[in-house]
């Protein structure tokens, strides 16, 4: 007979008010009991295991040991069952076709961080513990590129791991240049950003990789995780590529006819992320409005093409902590995406400097600022505004950008204060250093420029705000202030969790580390919720996860 009962117990403040039947009853030896906090905190964390709550004597109290039986022969048992919850593992969390696919361990990565502060050592870490993570080429010049493509290959042969493609409207050839690269070394996945549309690199990319297989099925050698924050760049992913492009990419020899006709019948992409209002390139959007919308478009898309493998929708931006992870893969997640917390990690390719700034960075120690790439655009990025002056600075060439033609437009005692103490060189300097380094990158740039005077000062507020993060990653003394720092939110969420753990300094952070708190701590919360849908009331010493170091 099942009944609602109400019990509390005073001594350690857990709580019953559910339904629950007298049969079956728990089994098993009370010495295995634990009535205590700290010991029922430890047969909580032991995921690999059942909980079976039971009561003795007025006490609430938590076993992993015994199992569930029939009734005691109508007798009134001393110890009186409440519920029992199954084991937990982090691995059952989010999709299971996301580690099947990518060969990982958890339904986790890491999103590339550009100039390399998603460094080879973070990806070569992550990778060692099957756990995906994307390589930072975005910024990089083609022989730094391949310079990491061999460094990742040769230590994960066997192992996961991806590189960024990033989206270059302004500079189609080193979007090219970095597609050409993946190809020549069988790079197998990577992860498009700030796309905006689709381009036939990103479309050669994908197609180049289709093959049939022995059985006359589809085999799909080239991955794409496509990292997106609209529903209109999301369908392009989610659709089969372009039959205007892939017709093109025929008559220039890149692809076969085959592979043109393989493509209509699959996506784009693999998998896309959904970007929230993370670090760098981002939209602001809020998570709980962007996901639900991104999953009823993948669905009505699916629904149209009818792929063998929907694609999948994961998570970025705003995650920080198993609280937010949970959330996220609880509202339908795929997987979820990691990103500025890695910045403040040991292995990521940023100055120490960095880091600590970082570390003691908090939710409202952000702001928005124009983005290099995209800088005439206007397109902004979320960097740290806390020690540093970046964010400001870069809004203010933005607006002299918008108000002014040239650089000769600019008042002189404002272009001699933009001199001084932004730039620090004269801006004839500025510009013959520009030159310099886009004859070695894409002397186009500087052609378009020549002519075009308002082209021309966007390249030289450009210098200062590439080079900004390069100074942050290189630890550039004297230039502290004028550090771009890549950073959302969740980086002061994620300080807050960790204050008092080991990982509050951040020369303990290690990535690995990160990735299996929050994902044992995801799951740890989750048999929290179901133990409260079943009428178990944990009081708030239970409710967060802190991270412990691991015994090696």
């Amino acid at each position: 007979m099942i009944q609602k009962t109400t019990i509390s117990s005073t001594n350690n403040q857990i709580s019953f008010s559910g339904y629950h039947s007298q049969n079956p009853i728990w089994i098993g030896s009370d010495n295995s009991i634990a009535f205590d906090a700290e010991s029922i905190k430890l047969k909580l964390l032991n995921l690999d295991q059942p909980c079976y709550f039971v009561r003795k004597q007025g006490q609430i109290g938590v076993t992993n040991e015994g199992y569930l039986g029939e009734s005691n022969n109508g007798k009134s048992p001393e110890i009186e069952t409440l519920t029992a919850i199954p084991p937990l593992i982090p691995q059952q969390l989010g999709d299971p076709s996301f580690l099947d696919f990518h060969q990982v361990k958890y339904a986790y990565m890491t999103g590339a961080m550009a100039n390399g502060i998603a460094s080879e050592k973070l990806v070569i870490a992550l990778g060692k513990e099957n756990i995906l993570s994307s390589f930072g080429a975005a910024g990089l010049v083609p022989d730094r590129i391949e310079k990491a493509i061999n460094i990742i290959q040769d230590a994960l042969p066997e192992r996961p791991y991806c590189f960024n493609l990033i989206h270059s409207p302004s500079e189609s050839a080193i979007e090219k240049g970095a597609v050409e690269l993946y190809l020549k070394y069988n790079v197998s996945t990577v992860e498009a950003s700030a796309f905006l549309g689709l381009t036939p690199n990103i479309v050669y990319y994908r197609v180049a990789g289709l093959s049939l297989n022995s059985q006359n099925q589809i085999e799909i050698k080239n991955r794409v995780i496509a990292k997106i924050s609209r529903r209109e760049v999301a369908s392009k992913f989610i659709e089969p590529a372009p039959e205007k492009i892939t017709k093109q990419l025929v008559s220039q020899g890149l692809i076969t006819e085959l592979q043109a006709k393989l493509a209509s019948q699959i996506s784009m992409a693999d998998d896309i992320t959904v970007e929230a209002d993370s670090g760098g390139h981002t939209d602001n959007r809020p998570l709980v409005s962007l996901l639900p919308s991104i999953l009823a478009l993948r669905d009505e898309i699916q629904a149209k093409y009818d792929y063998q493998t929907p694609v999948r929708v994961g998570v970025g931006g705003g995650i920080s902590t198993p609280q937010s992870a949970l959330g996220a893969l609880m509202m339908g997640a795929a997987y979820i995406v990691t990103g500025s917390i890695n910045q403040s990690c040991v292995e990521a390719g940023a100055s120490e400097h960095t880091k600590k700034l970082l570390a003691q960075a908090d939710i409202a120690d952000v702001m928005m600022a124009p983005a290099a790439d995209m800088f005439e655009m206007g397109v902004k990025l979320q960097v740290l505004k806390r020690g540093t002056m970046f964010g400001m600075r870069a809004q203010k060439l933005f607006e002299f950008y918008q108000n002014y033609d040239s650089i000769e437009a600019i008042p002189k005692l404002e272009r001699e204060k933009l001199e001084k103490q932004v730039f620090r060189k004269s801006l004839e300097q500025v510009w013959q250093d520009t030159v310099t380094y886009f004859n070695q990158r894409d002397r186009q740039q500087i052609i378009r420029a020549e002519n075009n005077p308002k082209r021309k000062m966007a390249l030289i507020f450009r210098w200062y705000l590439g080079l900004s993060s390069r100074w942050s990653n290189r630890g550039e003394k004297g230039r502290e202030v004028d550090y771009q720092i890549w950073c959302g939110p969740a980086m002061g969420a994620f300080n807050n969790w960790v204050k008092n753990s080991y990982l509050a300094e951040s020369n303990n952070r290690k990535v690995v580390d990160i990735a299996h708190h929050i994902m044992i701590g995801s799951a740890y919360l989750y048999r929290l919720q179901n133990l409260k849908l079943q009428g178990i009331i944990m009081p708030a010493q239970y409710s967060c996860y802190c991270p412990q170091p691991f015994l090696v």
